[in-house]
């Protein structure tokens, strides 16, 4: 399971950092203006569909039910339920982006009722939203594709998909606006829709090299596929609650002032690193995991790797809130402060960062323990759950946005976050019989203890910077400083403290 996620983190790894080129080359060709905040929004939504229906409910209820089909009846009938799901899904996703073309404007009323009034900026979103519409049909294929080859522990051309979406943006938007004059929104737009065609191109080879031949199927009637319907339905919703209420916060935040998306939209970059990085990953590699034990009636065995998981996460997660909390206005600055990007936009991106990092091991949980009821193909529990979860999130922005603007939406997300996770892990517990909680403590105290003398070091490190200035050399220095001594710290302390997540990285990564 970790050789696993290490591959899908190394690749996340990279994925994020030419995302964040990306974002760099966004944030100087758009700012934080109107036509910021009409791209952000029309790529809010098919990305939304991508994460409830692609990377969420799909691989929740078809990655199960494969491996339970390969394991008793063969490959070849495993490969009947994958065709009949990917044929399946081809029509209804199809069927579902003609409509999202057709009623885009109404699309976007829902999602930013702020824009209304402003004509210029609500029909840019509407046209930029049609354009890029497709990309979930491209991007679900990848999905189910890539569920299959997780299935036989290929976990590779899966996890660099993400890679070819931010290179392909970055050559859109820099080639497009350099060498053909294109308007900067709309490059980014058609390297969105063509990228979702190429991460699919990519998945066919190595699905040949496994042998893997997936061809339509017509029979409705399949049991594995009734089975993966009752269990996508639910899923939709409750795998996918951060990014729901991401959506809402986004929703509210039309109704700020100019500025508000597009600085919701940069602060949820930056925790998506970490949160790809660890929580994703490991979400990803622990799914075909305990989804096997699930099947095997192996509820010890499943136990133990979420157990597992959880101190693994928050081994990562922990120590990276400490340092986004304490550096967010220096990474802000150097990243994204140039061109049209200006120091307000730092002040007020940085805000919303510091209430999103607050949730970070909340989002960062809710992947494994929600994979966890997948595996028991629970997805009523989650669903459930999630309703409070987004409850708390509206009720919680609408009281917050006004003294604390985008920063009261960020804020709420997270408590709705660490709300659904602690409401989940209780259930869950309680179905698995047993908990390993001391063990869990222990380890959660070492790493906290550690995070602790890491952001001692940060703290008094970071004002020899000076951030509104934004990229230059003695930043750039002050910074590096920052990560590279504060990581020195953080190991060793936990190093010295006998970390047990230490010691199993060290001997994997020194194993043959």
């Amino acid at each position: 399971m970790t050789r696993a996620a290490g591959v899908v983190g190394l690749w996340t790894v990279l994925s994020r950092i030419l995302g964040f080129v990306r974002d760099m080359a966004t944030a100087s060709f758009l700012g934080a203006g109107p036509g910021a905040d009409a791209f952000f929004v029309a790529f809010r939504i098919p990305n939304l569909l991508r994460r409830l229906f692609a990377e969420g409910a799909l691989s929740a209820a078809f990655v199960p039910t494969f491996i339970e089909t390969l394991q008793a009846k063969g490959k070849a009938e495993a490969m009947k339920v994958a065709g009949a799901t990917i044929t399946f899904a081809v029509i209804i996703l199809a069927l579902l982006t003609g409509l999202g073309i057709a009623f885009s404007p109404w699309v976007v009323k829902i999602i930013a009722p702020g824009f209304l009034g402003e004509s210029a900026k609500f029909d840019l979103t509407v046209s930029l939203n049609r354009i890029m519409f497709p990309y979930i049909l491209f991007i679900s294929l990848v999905a189910l594709a890539s569920g299959v080859l997780n299935s036989f522990g290929h976990f590779g051309a899966p996890a660099a998909a993400p890679t070819i979406l931010n290179i392909t943006m970055i050559t859109a938007v820099t080639g497009g606006t350099y060498f053909f004059g294109a308007p900067a929104h709309y490059a980014l737009a058609w390297g969105v829709l063509a990228a979702g065609l190429l991460q699919l191109v990519l998945q066919i080879p190595f699905l040949v090299a496994y042998g893997i031949r997936i061809y339509p199927q017509w029979d409705w009637r399949l049991p594995e596929l009734k089975q993966i319907g009752r269990l996508f339905v639910p899923a939709a919703f409750g795998g996918a609650v951060y990014q729901i209420n991401v959506l809402l916060g986004t929703v509210l935040a039309s109704l700020l002032p100019a500025g508000g998306v597009s600085w919701l939209y940069y602060a949820d970059r930056l925790v998506e690193l970490p949160l790809g990085v660890f929580a994703i990953a490991l979400g990803t590699a622990v799914l075909p995991s305990m989804s096997r034990q699930a099947a095997q009636g192996d509820l010890t065995g499943l136990t133990h790797s979420v157990s597992f998981a959880l101190r693994i996460i928050g081994f990562f997660t922990i120590p990276a809130s400490v340092a986004l909390i304490i550096l967010r206005q220096p990474i802000v600055a150097l990243l994204f402060q140039r061109g049209l990007f200006t120091v307000h936009d730092t002040l007020q991106t940085a805000n919303a960062l510091l209430w999103y990092t607050v949730g970070l091991w909340a989002f960062s949980g809710l992947k494994v323990v929600t994979q966890a009821f997948f595996s028991l193909k629970d997805t009523k529990t989650p669903v459930l759950i999630s309703i409070i979860a987004v409850i708390v999130n509206v009720s919680g922005g609408l009281l917050l946005m006004g003294p604390m603007a985008q920063g009261g939406l960020a804020l709420a997300t997270s408590l709705a976050a660490a709300i659904n996770l602690s409401l989940l892990f209780h259930l869950l517990t309680k179905r698995l019989g047993s908990f390993p909680t001391k063990e869990m403590l222990v380890s959660l105290g070492k790493t906290i203890a550690a995070s602790g003398l890491m952001g001692v070091f940060l703290y008094f490190a970071v004002d020899f910077g000076r951030w509104e200035k934004g990229l230059n050399q003695h930043n750039l220095l002050i910074l590096s400083t920052c990560i590279s001594g504060g990581l020195a710290i953080f190991f060793l302390s936990t190093f010295i403290l006998r970390s047990s997540e230490l010691r199993s990285l060290l001997r994997l990564t020194t194993r043959r």
